[in-house]
């Protein structure tokens, strides 16, 4: 395993830049998500990685090389794509031994190390079966077998879990994680499902538009959203966000737009007369209290409830550990946790609460 750094990577397809300078330390045996909208950047920056795209400036480092004029048989990666990839004609154990044979390993070698990385994966009774008679999970079993003998410094995963259905992708999710914290390899992984990007990442990048927005961990992202886009995009249900200005008179209340006053734990920098996004997650919103919301739909998922409405003229989604009685069309009356309260710059979408 070795440690990854990006520094000031920018890439242009003609005239058109769609990376603006990305900057990220990886350490080495680390888990990174790149994580973001689709067109963002980030498989362009991970095949950039992998060495399947030119770079137009900056410097990508594996450990204590400088790859950028390396071939990818060269960078000492394994990558797992999307489509598996998988060869046909030749048998699960073919396939995760294919790369050694090229490179001319003895075939007893080989199966000693197809072995072993089997038996993590469970595929040891498919070694002999063909792709075509494999589920989708085991497919991408078999495509990270490939890749774990090979021993790599850095393993990359280019979106692997969007071909399988919802229940594969959770199961296949907590293999992932736990074949990481048994091999310990440096790896990149791609997402655009920030579910993934929370369970998994010991750190994430949040992209948009060719831009890193944030770097943390999880939970850093989740409590403290740099900006309106972070705040938006980690979490789900998504943040709540309703547009306003503090009051004149007293800075631990903001007024929406349509004049309904709300309370605020930290304002931070936010300054009365600026206009200004006032953010709440659908948890910090908790029944009784003084605050209206005209009920459209209830959604029951067994263990919580969303409720989605509006909250005067703003659409917001609550998620409640209680079964609601109210019906759409109908009025529930909740309160906001000021202490989960999140203040935005509605010009910049820079955070203002500390």
């Amino acid at each position: 395993m070795a440690p990854v750094k990006f520094q000031d990577v920018r890439k242009s397809f003609g005239s058109t830049e769609v990376l603006h300078g990305i900057t990220v330390d990886i350490d080495e045996g680390q888990f990174v998500v790149l994580v973001g909208p689709s067109g963002c950047g980030k498989s362009t920056l991970l095949r950039m990685l992998a060495g399947l795209e030119n770079i137009t400036s900056g410097e990508i480092v594996i450990g204590d090389r400088v790859v950028n004029a390396l071939p990818p048989k060269e960078r000492d990666i394994a990558m797992v794509f999307q489509n598996y990839a998988l060869y046909p004609h030749i048998t699960v154990g073919e396939n995760m031994g294919f790369s050694l044979s090229l490179k001319g390993v003895a075939k007893s070698e080989i199966e000693d190390r197809v072995r072993p990385a089997a038996e993590i994966l469970g595929l040891s009774h498919l070694l002999d079966r063909y792709p075509r008679q494999l589920s989708g999970g085991q497919r991408q079993r078999v495509a990270m077998g490939r890749a774990i003998v090979r021993d790599p410094q850095v393993f990359l995963f280019d979106e692997p879990l969007s071909n399988l259905d919802a229940k594969l992708r959770v199961s296949m999710r907590t293999e992932i994680k736990n074949l990481h914290q048994r091999l310990a390899t440096t790896t990149v992984y791609v997402t655009h499902d920030q579910i993934e990007a929370m369970t998994m990442a010991d750190k994430i990048v949040v992209m948009h538009d060719g831009i890193v927005e944030q770097v943390g961990d999880p939970l850093e992202l989740y409590d403290r959203p740099a900006n309106l886009f972070v705040a938006g995009f980690i979490g789900s249900p998504a943040m709540n966000l309703l547009s306003g200005r503090m009051d004149p008179d007293d800075r631990s209340i903001f007024v929406t737009t349509g004049g309904l006053r709300l309370p605020v734990g930290d304002p931070g920098r936010a300054a009365p007369g600026r206009d200004l996004v006032y953010g709440v997650r659908p948890e910090g919103i908790h029944l009784g209290g003084d605050v209206p919301i005209r009920i459209e739909v209830v959604e029951p998922t067994g263990s919580e409830t969303y409720v989605v409405g509006h909250l005067v003229e703003s659409p917001v989604t609550c998620v409640f550990r209680d079964r609601i009685r109210q019906k759409p069309g109908e009025e529930l009356m909740v309160s906001i946790d000021p202490a989960t309260v999140h203040v935005f710059d509605a010009d910049s979408g820079e955070r203002l609460s500390s």
